[in-house]
């Protein structure tokens, strides 16, 4: 698996990279970004993979997080890849920035014309772990995986239904039950067709209520995000854990939004509870 490199940087010690290859799952050039800690110079490292949300890229979270003086300390790698397929121009995957570009939703699609190329689950879970430790001093049993909105629904998902695959979990204002608010009804009817049966498959709710991931989940959200009511519904993740045993801290923080100032002030708590399992 060849990829191209876009850009190396020097940071913290290690290197903030941005590459790029062709992509077997998406059919199409795919993005990402690395950043190498200091200890890989010695050692493999285990990798941590953030999954970004609606409208954002692979940059974004490098840019804006804050993560790579913290990764750099606690001997882990970052992975951040692009949220979609891009430059297809499948008609309607550019007319609303809550489907379609910039959402992928972090699934495999099952409905033409978008299952040929939205197979963003594939990617996620296979593909890209494969690239990285192929390409980089990342260990193969112990990948840790987060994310942010949408990118929180791809990593409780992921995570969910790979247990093997990954050994940490987290995620910042996740969509926990997109089967029943407006974003996932929006993409699962496109992507997965009107069985609402099919849904639950993707949907972290519904797998935790049958099965719990084996180790402890961290989730935060903020109080004042515009998203929380209409879109969010962590109410519902609770109570699937309640149902399956999940051990699941879901924390509730007054006066914060949805942006990554909120995602900037409990990135160290997030990475140290990966760290705590994947450097164990």
């Amino acid at each position: 698996m060849s990829m191209t490199t876009r850009g190396t940087h020097a940071c913290f010690g290690g290197t903030q990279g941005f590459y790029s290859h062709a992509s077997t799952s998406t059919g199409t050039e795919m993005r990402f970004a690395v950043f190498v800690p200091p200890q890989a110079q010695q050692r493999a490292v285990p990798a941590l993979y953030f999954l970004a949300g609606l409208t954002c890229t692979e940059e974004t979270f490098v840019i804006k997080a804050g993560a790579q003086r913290l990764a750099a300390e606690l001997g882990l790698m970052l992975v951040a890849c692009d949220t979609s397929p891009r430059g297809l121009n499948i008609p309607g995957d550019s007319e609303s920035w809550d489907f379609g570009v910039g959402a992928g939703f972090y699934l495999d699609a099952t409905e033409a014309p978008w299952a040929k190329n939205y197979c963003m689950g594939s990617y996620v879970n296979e593909e890209l772990p494969t690239l990285i430790e192929s390409h980089f001093p990342a260990r193969k049993d112990r990948r840790g995986v987060f994310g942010h909105s949408m990118g929180g629904h791809g990593a409780l998902v992921s995570a969910l239904r790979n247990p093997g695959r990954w050994q940490s979990l987290s995620a910042f204002a996740p969509i926990a039950n997109p089967s029943a608010v407006p974003w996932g009804e929006k993409a699962f009817s496109n992507y997965l067709g009107q069985n609402r049966e099919a849904w639950k498959n993707w949907d972290a709710s519904e797998l935790m209520r049958a099965k719990k991931f084996p180790g402890a989940i961290l989730v935060d959200q903020g109080l004042s995000d515009q998203f929380l009511a209409p879109q969010l519904a962590p109410e519902s993740l609770e109570a699937a854990a309640a149902i399956s045993g999940q051990q699941l801290t879901l924390r509730r923080h007054q006066g914060y939004d949805h942006g990554y100032y909120f995602i900037q002030s409990f990135i160290a708590d997030h990475l140290a509870h990966h760290a705590a399992t994947l450097n164990a």
